[in-house]
C-alpha cells in the first residue's frame, strides 16, 4: 500500500471510530464483529434496499428466527410472508436455500470469500462484505455506495459498468490488512451520509483532501453513468374474489415472478409478456382501477376486477386459499398485490350503501 493509500484508509477510519452510524446488526467500531449470521442476514437484506427500509425487517427476522438453524427449520410460506414489501423476492428464496446449506454444515458459516460465493445468493459483494466484517478478513467489499466513493476519489470517467473494474482496482489498492470490517463499514457509512449522490458535502468529509472528483469543482459528475433507457411496459390483470368476509388467494410458482407468495389471482402477466386477460372463472366482473408497479427491468400497468357473481366451484382448494380480509396484512402479499388488495377494499367500501 502506498502513502496516498495509507493516508486514505488512516483519514477514514479514524472519522469511522467518531461517526460510525448505530445499526442493529453492526459492532461498534473495535467491537468484536457481530455473529456472522447477522452480517450474512442484514447484508441479504439491504441488497438494493435502503437502510431504513431494512431495519424493521431484521429485528422482526431476529426476534422470530434468531439463528441460522431457526431460519433453515422455518416453514417456506412464512419466511415469504415476512419478507414482503422487501421485494427482489430471489433473496428471500436464495436466503432459505443458505440458511439450511450452512445448518446442514453445522451451523457454522464459512470464513473465506471463496467457500461463501458458493452458498446461494452471495455474489462477489456479499461475499466480500461477510468476509470482512464478520470474520476480519481482507477484502474488497464494493457496494453502490463504494462505488460512489472510490469514482470521486479517483475521478474514474469511464462510464458505468465498463468503469467497474477500474473502480474496483482503485478500492483494492486503498483497501487495509488490518480494521477490513470497519474499513468496509466506513466506506459505505461515507457514501450514504457525506459523499451523497446527490450533493455531497465535501467541506464535512474527511478524504476531501485527496480527492480528485472535489478538486475537479465537479464532484457529483462521479460516477459516470450511462444514458437511461426507457423500461418496458407490460400489462396485465388481478381479480378479486371474495365470498363471507374472505378473499380468494393463490400462491404463485416458486420460480419467477415474485415466485413463493401469496397474491390474487392473475392473468398469467410476466417479465417478458402481457397476460392473457382471462378471469380465473367465468362471471360478471367490474373495474376496480389500475395498480402502476416499477420492477428493475420493466413497468407493469395491472387492471383490478371484481367479481360480482356466486359462482365460487371452480376455484379449488389446491389452487388457493380462503383468507380473512380481517387478516389480510398477514398473508404478506407483495408490494404490487398489497397495492391492489388497497384499491379493491377502496371500491368495495365504496360500493356499499
Amino acid at each position: 500500500m502506498d502513502a496516498r493509500s495509507q493516508d486514505i484508509a488512516g483519514a477514514l477510519l479514524a472519522w469511522y471510530d467518531r461517526h460510525a452510524r448505530t445499526l442493529p446488526w453492526r459492532a461498534a467500531p473495535g467491537e468484536p464483529a457481530p455473529a456472522p449470521y447477522r452480517v450474512w442476514l442484514s447484508e441479504v437484506m439491504l441488497q438494493q434496499t435502503t437502510v431504513a427500509a431494512v431495519t424493521g425487517y431484521f429485528t422482526a427476522f431476529t426476534q422470530r428466527w434468531p439463528t441460522v438453524a431457526d431460519l433453515a427449520a422455518a416453514d417456506d410460506g412464512e419466511v415469504m410472508a415476512a419478507w414482503a414489501g422487501l421485494g427482489y423476492y430471489a433473496r428471500a428464496r436464495n436466503l432459505l436455500a443458505c440458511a439450511r446449506i450452512v445448518a446442514r454444515q453445522g451451523g457454522t458459516f464459512p470464513d473465506s470469500e471463496e467457500e461463501l460465493r458458493r452458498l446461494p445468493g452471495l455474489g462477489a459483494y456479499t461475499a466480500a462484505a461477510v468476509a470482512a466484517i464478520a470474520f476480519g478478513r481482507r477484502a474488497v467489499v464494493v457496494d453502490a455506495n463504494v462505488e460512489r466513493v472510490v469514482a470521486r476519489l479517483f475521478a474514474i470517467a469511464e462510464p458505468l459498468p465498463a468503469g467497474r473494474p477500474a473502480i474496483r482496482a482503485a478500492a483494492d489498492r486503498i483497501t487495509p490488512d488490518r480494521h477490513a470490517g470497519d474499513f468496509a463499514q466506513a466506506m459505505m457509512d461515507l457514501g450514504a451520509t457525506i459523499c451523497t449522490a446527490r450533493n455531497p458535502r465535501c467541506l464535512l468529509c474527511p478524504l476531501s483532501q485527496d480527492c480528485a472528483a472535489c478538486a475537479s469543482g465537479e464532484p457529483d459528475r462521479f460516477p459516470v453513468k450511462p444514458a437511461r433507457t426507457a423500461k418496458p411496459t407490460r400489462r396485465g390483470r388481478a381479480f378479486w374474489i371474495v365470498q363471507g368476509g374472505r378473499v380468494w388467494l393463490v400462491r404463485r410458482p416458486g420460480k419467477g415472478m415474485l415466485g413463493g407468495m401469496r397474491a390474487l389471482p392473475d392473468d398469467g402477466w410476466q417479465a417478458r409478456g402481457d397476460g392473457s386477460g382471462e378471469p380465473p372463472l367465468a362471471g360478471p366482473w367490474r373495474p376496480a382501477g389500475i395498480v402502476q408497479h416499477a420492477f428493475t427491468h420493466f413497468s407493469l400497468t395491472l387492471h383490478l376486477a371484481l367479481y360480482s357473481g356466486s359462482d365460487w366451484a371452480s376455484l379449488l382448494p389446491e389452487d388457493g386459499e380462503w383468507w380473512p380480509l380481517g387478516r389480510l396484512e398477514e398473508a404478506g402479499l407483495p408490494t404490487l398485490f398489497a397495492k391492489a388488495a388497497r384499491l379493491a377494499l377502496a371500491a368495495e367500501g365504496e360500493r356499499k350503501p
